[in-house]
């Protein structure tokens, strides 16, 4: 597979998201929530707020490489704020 970049990062990467989401479906199982009104006014559950961090955190990353350049540990800080702002207040 010469055409794609598979380093251990990458697989890192992937391997988390995939053990995020598996973990995320037994919890929805096991402890089955209702959906709550935050901030933005819609209802979510854990699951839309993964998403919804998960896509801020991509749009992060992607600005700090345009603005900042490749100091990506200080991003992953960024990410991790704003992952516990949308699970406490989204």
């Amino acid at each position: 597979m010469d055409w794609m970049a598979w380093t251990w990062p990458t697989a890192i990467f992937f391997g988390v998201i995939a053990c995020t989401l598996i973990v995320f479906t037994v919890l929805a199982i096991r402890f089955p929530e209702t959906p709550r009104t935050g901030i933005l006014r819609i209802e979510t559950t854990r699951g839309d707020r993964l998403f919804i961090t998960l896509l801020g955190s991509a749009f992060i990353n992607l600005a700090w490489l345009g603005l900042v350049g490749a100091n990506q540990p200080f991003a992953l800080i960024v990410c991790l704020l704003y992952a516990a702002a949308v699970f406490r207040w989204v």
